[in-house]
């Protein structure tokens, strides 16, 4: 069996045409004749989709039509999991092989189809119905031209034996039709029709949200300034990865000193400012700006909302502490007197002596 194989082998490649290369792969193509599916290099040779996707796509492009291609249907067929497949398919959708239409069937029932293009770059340029050869006009038959009759003489009597019979009349001519081409009519150029999918995915040059400013204080005062300042330049000490210039610790001081005039701590603000940083941090700046804009503090309560929230709030009455001026022992009570013994003590003495 191994005799077999190899002189197989060394016949088919004997059969590969032109010098064979030393090293790389050897390609020994045989014509398919039946259960085979034609796969583009652009798909096969894609530099951005794994090989895990690759292979889905191929899983996918040889099912027949109307075949189940969910994430448990291919788990169900291939060795890998759920999970690869799943990702595998986010692959192809984002990369426009894969895409999930959502239609409405005549009864009202609104279904999402699944549809796999084998080129997706087509898909992009609209589509021209093919323009039939303009044929040449055929040129109108010319007309036969038909001669005319002959004038026979009428019947009368004989001639005069010396006069001269007169000469036969010529047949008059005929006009000839020639023809001519017919003018051309302009033929406008057909509308491009619409493509039939939509990519879901907004391209990378898409309008982004401006950013939100950095907060400012309702007055820089020079305390402000000054505490501001401090608070970046120390900050280093305390996370060494914020490392401000000097241009950056002057374009932060009005965000630092919202933060102040909100009566928030600098250990606070410290803290929100620097906790949990990204590593490696390249831009401590461009974090602190984003922080400092983002995590802002409200503003703290005024006198007339706290005096609101006075008026509203339940009030109860407390009973102060007092002295027994006998025991000396304290006791809750609105006037000052004796504790509950020294009163059951005193009323026993005094129902005694009666």
């Amino acid at each position: 069996m191994d005799t077999q194989q190899n002189t197989a082998l060394t016949r088919a490649l004997a059969e590969v045409p032109g010098p064979l290369p030393t090293s790389g792969v050897i390609h020994i193509t045989l014509p398919h004749t039946d259960r085979f599916t034609a796969v583009g290099n652009h798909l096969a040779q894609h530099p951005d989709l794994s090989c895990t996707a690759v292979g889905i796509a191929v899983r996918i492009q040889s099912l027949p039509q109307g075949a189940k291609v969910g994430v448990k249907a291919l788990a169900a067929h291939c060795k890998e999991g759920e999970k690869r497949i799943a990702a595998a398919l986010r692959e192809l959708e984002a990369h426009g092989y894969l895409r999930r239409v959502r239609d409405r069937l005549p009864s009202g029932r609104i279904i999402t189809r699944t549809v796999f293009c084998n080129r997706p770059t087509a898909l992009l340029h609209p589509r021209r119905p093919a323009e039939a050869p303009p044929q040449p006009a055929k040129p109108e038959p010319a007309p036969t031209p038909v001669p005319a009759p002959m004038q026979q003489p009428a019947p009368g009597p004989a001639p005069a034996p010396m006069q001269e019979p007169a000469p036969a009349q010529e047949p008059a001519p005929v006009p000839v039709c020639i023809p001519t081409a017919a003018p051309e009519v302009p033929v406008a150029p057909p509308a491009p029709s619409a493509p039939l999918f939509v990519p879901r995915v907004p391209p990378p040059t898409a309008p982004k949200a401006p950013r939100r400013p950095l907060p400012q204080p309702s007055e820089l005062t020079p305390e402000l300034d000054r505490a501001a300042t401090a608070f970046l330049s120390d900050l280093h000490r305390h996370a060494p990865q914020f490392t401000l210039s000097e241009d950056d610790v002057r374009r932060l001081v009005p965000g630092v000193a919202a933060w102040l005039e909100r009566a928030a701590r600098p250990d606070a603000i410290r803290r929100a400012l620097t906790d949990d940083p990204p590593h490696p941090l390249k831009h401590p700046a461009k974090l602190l700006t984003y922080r400092l804009t983002e995590l802002l503090p409200p503003a703290p309560p005024g006198v007339d909302a706290l005096t609101a929230l006075d008026r509203h709030r339940p009030r109860f009455t407390v009973t102060p502490f007092q002295t027994c001026e006998d025991c000396d022992r304290a006791f809750r009570s609105p006037a000052p007197g004796h504790c509950r013994d020294c009163r059951e003590t005193r009323a026993a003495y005094a129902q005694a002596a009666a």
